[in-house]
Formats: C-alpha cells, structure tokens, sequence
C-alpha cells in the first residue's frame, strides 16, 4: 500500500482553484455582466423610440438587451420607485414595454453567505497547510529511523537460477537455502538449524547482488534489498533503528530474505581507536548482531549480505551462528564465461560469423557485468551502423572499450607516434620470445583511455596459479617497451610508467608474500591495511631497517635483471623489432595472425 503524504504543491494547485471558482460562483447568482452603461433619461427616450427589445429589474439595477447592440446595458433608479411608476411618468404605457422585475433576495444571501465564508474557508487553508507543514517536519525526524530497503513483494522477482550463470558452486549452495525456505519441515524434523544468514564474497561485477534475487524468485518469497551504507545519517542512532526496523518488517513478512549489499559499509572491525569517529557505525554493527542472535529456529527470516572485501569484516559478524555460510565468487573461467555470453545474448540479434568459443577465450578476466556491458556496446555499435546483426568486429571492438575505454583521435606528431610504435613493437616482440609468456593476440597504436597504445596478450586458459618462471616473463614482457625506446631512440619517455608499476608490484609480492627470492619463503608483509587505526595497526607485524633495505634491494635485482634480458632479446631481434614498429606505422593495427607472420 502506498501512503499519500502532504503534497505542499497540490495545496497550492486547490486554492489557486478556488480562488478562481468562487468568482465564477458569484457569477452565476449575479446574472449576465452587462458590457456598458446607459442613463435613465436617454433609457426612457430610447424606449419610446422602440429601441429596447428588453428590460430586466434587479432592485435598483436596470439591465436593457438592446435591439440593434449585443449584450445588455446597464442603467440605474431609485431604490425605491418602481419601473412603472417612472414609466407612467414620463408618459409611457407600461403594457407597452418588456420587463421583468426579478427577486435577487436569494441570490443576494447566497452571496452575503459566500462573502463571509470566503475568508473562513481561506484562513482554515492557511492554518491547516502550517499544521501539516509542522506534523510533516515532525514525521521527517521520526521516519530517520525507518529502513529505506527496497522491497520485492512474494512472487514478483522475475529473476531466477535460470538467469545465472558461471558461478555453478555457488549456486548449488543456495539451492539448499532455496530448499529450506520452499519445505522448512523436511530440516527441522532432521534436528538441523536454520541457516540464519550468508555471505557472498568476490569482485564487483561478478553477480553477487543477481545470485540473492535469484534466491528469493526460485523461493518465491519476500525480498528486502538495502545498500550498508543506506542504514548511514548524521544522527546517532538511526543506524541501529533502521537495522531493528528492517528485521521488524522481514519477521512480519516471513518467509523471506533480507539482503545487505556493501556491507563492508557497516561490517568493518571494530576499532580501538580513542578517538570515538565510529560509533555510530559500530551501533549500526552490534545491532545486526543483536539481531541474527535474536532469531527463534522457526522464524524463516535469512540474512543474505555481499562484499568486494571480506577480510575487512568483523570476526563477530561472520561467525557460525550469524553468518554460517560464506560463498566465495571469482571470476567467470572460459565455460562460465560462454553461459554468461548466451544468457545475456537473448533478445539479440547476431550475425553467423561470430565466434562465440573464441570470444569466451578473448576475455579472461571480464565479470558477468563486463560481458553484458560488452554485449550492449556491441549492440550500440551495430546499430549505430545501420547494420542488420551484431558481427564478431563489433564484439571485438565492444571489448576493446570495456577494457581499455573508448578509442581517442590524438593528433600524434610523427616522432611520438613513432616512439609509440616501437614501444609497443617492443612488448609485443619480447612476449613473442619468451617462453612462458601466453600468446600476443593485438598490437595497436591507436590511443584508448589513458593510453597510447596497447599490447593485449590474453591467457591461453584460466590460470589458478602462479609459477615463478612465468612472473618473470611477465615482468620481462613489461619492461620489453621501455627497452626498445632505450635501444632505437637512446631516449626514455613517461609513457613506461604503468609498465614500471606493475612490474615492481609483480616483483615486490614475490619477494614478501610467495617467497620467490633469495631471502627465502618468509611472509614479510601482512597485506592488511592501515586502516581506522584499528586491530591492523596494533597487529602489523615489525620488519627491521635492514630486513626492508634487502627487500628493496631483491626487488631492484629481479626488476635490473628483467630489463637487462628483454633489452638482450631486443638486440639480437632489431630487424624483427623494426619490422613490427614499421607495420604499425602503417596499419595502425595487428592482429595475432599477421604478427606471427612478421615473426616467422
């Protein structure tokens, strides 16, 4: 049911109305409005002429319908002559004249009545638009404490397990949950507890928000959607009341499911800072807690929540008991990827040339939410073209702009364009070289986002793992470009900088997280952040000095040793690395194909 409040607007729109219909009501008791005036003595020079087609008497008003004027004239008399008196006296037979004397009694106390209401009617408006402008104020405080979660009423989420795709594990765990809300007596004559909530954990974009209401449309409940930071004022305490609020109006609701999107938002490990800046999101906290502990075994309420950061979360809020399920989403591998791909490929229409196996290869790494976005800019594409389906150029192209951003027209001087030919000539030919590097699938010169050119060398299949041999490649493949710039032009330029950072990242983790150095398999970083001056900055393990000098110091050789391999590789390639940098130059583009070609 939806609640009509004050509208100050349609207040406006109803005495803007009544000012205009009451005019029009006195209007009517009035009579016609007459369009001049006549005097009495050229009125009764008028009728003995035969002028006047008719006359009509209100008390002292003459109102005269001429015979050749449109409308009526108005005239005036004494109050208290009479019309045939003054017509016998100025020698008129009254007989002869057509008038009507009419009683304007009634209209004249309709009108005094009117006179007085009007400003009784106006001055109640005045007082009652104050009255629910105050009581609206007044609401407005109270309802700080009401939840703002987003409900979807029993049977009306259309989304369902048909609708997901790619994350088959964690679908199989919430059948359970859908089958515990669909026959609840089946586990509680086995002795088995209610699941009273569950986690999704994963990157954005991977599905954890379509998962929950697929939940609730395969069990056909009700379903109440809130973001973290929703339960969030300025206020203290209306956190903790929305929370109570929102579980008051799930258990009245019952079956069905709360879900917490970005719960991070309130979840977080409470601090021990002195400082008092979290208490209201810490209230926020320990009523959610308060409320999964107050859950009876028959109540049939499930708290769903979802997070890009579970390592962030509250230890007391994930507990079994609270949170017994904690479902882990990673991204789509090829075969999830190629489901997803269909799902969203509905309502489409697509050309018989693409390649839907080979688009599932070229885009490791993109989420359920990349792939769809990828799918309607490929759409877009098509129909900006005026074409009749989606072609695999299209989806190719879609790709590109979801990954890398939107192809820029830079107006290149010949010498940068140049320079961003054999940097990425560069990368391409060192990737070529090395035997643990995943094949070079595009090589182009045409700007998109942030860069000038792009180098793409996707993985030949979903990699779980690391080994040491192919984190070296990469970083060698990383430093392939600057190496290039430093062999042809004897010059460096900041176009390296993105290559440089992700090779040092690569190399660091290495050193003090998977113990691929010489320093030997010793964890020397916790990988928790300093945030809120909370349990991480009284847990952070202490490195000496002189333990993160040779932590520098490994990550400087590995990065030296790098450079000075693809710079080798480079050497020995001139002719190859010039003629790529040359065919660049000219197509702009290479493909895989024509790459390999030049490489032969």
């Amino acid at each position: 049911m939806v609640k009509l409040g004050f509208n100050p607007k349609r207040m406006v729109m109803w005495l803007l109305v009544f000012f205009f219909f009451i005019p029009f009501i006195l209007s009517l008791f009035s009579g016609p409005l007459p369009t001049g005036k006549v005097g009495l003595s050229q009125l009764l020079i008028d009728i003995k002429d035969q002028k006047v087609e008719k006359i009509e008497v209100e008390e002292e008003k003459i109102l005269v319908k001429y015979k050749d004027k449109p409308g009526m004239v108005e005239s005036r008399k004494e109050a208290n002559e009479s019309l045939t008196e003054i017509l016998v006296a100025a020698g008129i037979d009254p007989t002869t004249v057509n008038f009507e004397s009419k009683d304007t009694s009634r209209a004249k106390a309709w009108s005094n009545i009117l006179e007085i209401l009007l400003p009784v009617i106006l001055t109640g408006a005045i007082f009652l638009f104050l009255f629910k402008q105050a009581r609206g104020a007044q609401d407005g405080i109270f309802s700080f404490g009401r939840a703002k979660a987003k409900l979807f009423m029993k049977g009306k989420q259309s989304v369902t397990f048909k609708d997901v795709a790619g994350v088959d594990e964690a679908k199989q765990e919430l059948e359970e949950i859908v089958d515990f809300l669909k026959h609840p007596k089946k586990y509680t004559d086995m002795g088995a507890r209610t699941p009273k909530g569950v986690i999704l954990v994963g990157p954005s974009g991977v599905g954890k928000t379509l998962l929950a209401k697929a939940v609730a449309g395969e069990a056909g409940v009700t379903f109440f959607s809130i973001a973290g930071s929703e339960f969030m004022e300025m206020l203290v305490g209306v956190g903790a009341s929305r929370v109570r609020d929102l579980f008051e109006s799930a258990k009245r609701k019952a079956p069905s499911i709360i879900f917490i999107d970005e719960i991070d938002a309130i979840g977080r490990q409470r601090s021990r800072s002195l400082t008092g800046g979290h208490d209201e999101r810490e209230q926020t906290l320990n009523q959610i807690l308060v409320e999964m502990d107050g859950f009876t075994p028959n109540e049939q309420v499930i708290v769903m929540a979802a997070t890009n950061r579970g390592d962030l979360l509250d230890p007391a809020l994930i507990r079994p008991g609270r949170f017994d399920r904690r479902i882990v989403l990673d991204m789509p591998d090829i075969e999830g990827r190629r489901r997803i791909l269909a799902i969203h490929a509905r309502g489409k229409r697509f050309d018989a040339s693409v390649d839907w196996e080979k688009i599932s290869k070229r885009t490791v790494g993109f989420s359920g939410a990349d792939l769809e976005n990828m799918l309607n800019e490929a759409a877009i594409s098509a129909a900006r073209m005026n074409k009749a389906a989606i072609d695999m150029k299209d989806l190719e192209e879609a790709a590109l702009k979801v990954k890398l951003g939107p192809e820029k027209k830079l107006k290149q001087t010949p010498d940068d364009l140049k320079m961003t030919a054999y940097h990425e000539a560069g990368h391409a030919v060192v990737t070529y070289l090395l035997p643990a590097m995943d094949p070079v699938h595009r090589i182009s010169i045409v700007s998109r986002g942030g860069s000038l050119g792009h180098t793409l060398i996707p993985p030949k299949t979903d990699r779980y793992t690391e080994t040491r041999s192919h984190l070296l490649a990469q970083i060698t493949s990383l430093l392939g470009g600057r190496a290039a710039e430093k062999l042809v032009f004897k010059e460096l330029t900041g176009g390296a900088a993105n290559d440089i950072a992700r090779a040092t990242n690569i190399a660091r983790t290495m050193v003090v997280k998977m113990g691929m150095s010489d320093l030997g398999p010793i964890s020397l970083g916790t990988g928790v952040e300093l945030t809120e001056l909370g349990p991480a900055w009284f847990e952070q393990e202490q490195i000496s000095q002189e333990m993160m000098a040779k932590i520098d110091t490994e990550v400087k050789r590995i990065i030296d040793n790098a450079s000075k391999e693809a710079e080798n590789l480079l050497v020995k390639n001139r002719k190859k690395l010039d003629l790529v940098a040359l065919s660049l130059l000219e197509k702009e583009t290479l493909e895989a194909e024509e790459f390999e070609k030049l490489m032969a």
